[in-house]
């Protein structure tokens, strides 16, 4: 095997085994801990039919408030916060670190079935790579290989002349929300919960080191055994499909973190383009909780972290936006 391509699997290897790694361990990683995910924050132009529009969608949520901004609520403690804009947020372009969200629903079929009959859904085809033809859940193509969630051209030949089955079952899904939001549903599971913020990263496996460096996120995969000197690999943006793109989705590398129950995972960037700050843009910012605000700062300030905004009041808290990995904006909320 050519040492390139050896180069990959062996990050491909370790990227699907550090993909699934659930939550996190906070003994050892310091004395501040790991944060946990708070929130999502949202620009809309009208955050009380967003969130109309996710309580109907995903029954488990409810409406609320939070530091005096609407919200929605998630089972798990989670929120995605709104604030309303007169102009619609920027969208998919230009790109940045956050792709999209979504939900572990408890049969992504039964939901399926449920948008169809919905008109104010609209369902995002996935695209199998075969010209124009699309699914609207991902089981409905080819199986990726073992641990992947795609093929690439040669793989998709490869399954025809197999003439292999297609996945059937449980599969990952995409409606599109208020604002041009992108949100995924996936999977069967024991119960309905916001789960993920999906990302693109300049470099994955920096982001990986990032998280670690600065964060504390403890984890296994490539990014735990690298520095930032040597997390950058090089890069040929092979596509696979399903995707949402007619021309594929690049998927490896990936890297990111996962924080509480919630993944902050994310593929290579789709292009050679840099992205661009999360702020102002529909997915303005990620909100983490710390219990130590004031040590926090201190912190990352001697590490060299970009402060974007010093300790601020926020509701009955207080916080401070940071910037992470790839211009993604993260803010740092205390929860005592």
């Amino acid at each position: 095997m050519p040492k390139r391509l050896l180069a990959y699997a062996v990050v491909l290897g370790w990227t699907l085994t550090w993909w699934g790694q659930p939550g996190l361990d906070a003994q050892n990683s310091g004395s501040l801990g790991v944060p946990g995910f708070h929130h999502l924050h949202l620009n809309s132009m009208n955050p009380d039919a967003a969130i109309d529009f996710y309580t109907k969608q995903f029954p488990s949520t409810s409406r609320t408030t939070w530091g005096g901004m609407p919200a929605l609520a998630s089972p798990n403690n989670v929120l995605i916060l709104f604030t309303k804009v007169s102009t619609p947020p920027p969208g998919p372009e230009p790109p940045t670190a956050i792709w999209h969200f979504g939900w572990n629903p408890v049969d992504a079929r039964k939901s399926l079935a449920l948008y169809q009959q919905r008109p104010e859904v609209t369902l995002a085809p996935l695209y199998t790579g075969d010209g124009d033809a699309f699914v609207y859940i991902s089981s409905d193509t080819w199986p990726g290989p073992p641990g992947s969630l795609g093929r690439t051209k040669e793989q998709l030949a490869e399954a025809k002349a197999a003439n292999l089955k297609l996945a059937g079952g449980a599969g990952f899904a995409y409606l599109r929300g208020p604002d041009g939001a992108l949100v995924e549903y996936a999977g069967n599971n024991p119960t309905e919960r916001f789960n993920h913020v999906h990302m693109f990263y300049d470099e994955p496996l920096c982001a990986t080191v990032w998280y670690r460096d600065h964060l504390n996120v403890p984890g296994s995969g490539p990014g735990a055994q690298m520095t930032e000197a040597n997390c950058q690999i090089p890069h040929d943006y092979t596509k696979s499909w399903p995707a949402l793109e007619r021309g594929g989705l690049v998927r490896s590398p990936a890297g990111g973190a996962t924080f509480g129950d919630v993944r902050m995972n994310g593929y290579l960037r789709q292009d050679d383009r840099p992205l661009v700050s999360t702020r102002g843009h529909l997915a303005d910012h990620v909100g983490l909780s710390v219990t130590d605000l004031a040590g926090w700062v201190d912190k990352l300030r001697r590490e060299g972290v970009t402060i974007l905004q010093a300790p601020y009041a926020l509701g009955d808290t207080r916080a401070a936006m940071i910037e992470g990995p790839s211009k993604l904006a993260l803010e740092l909320v205390e929860i005592k």
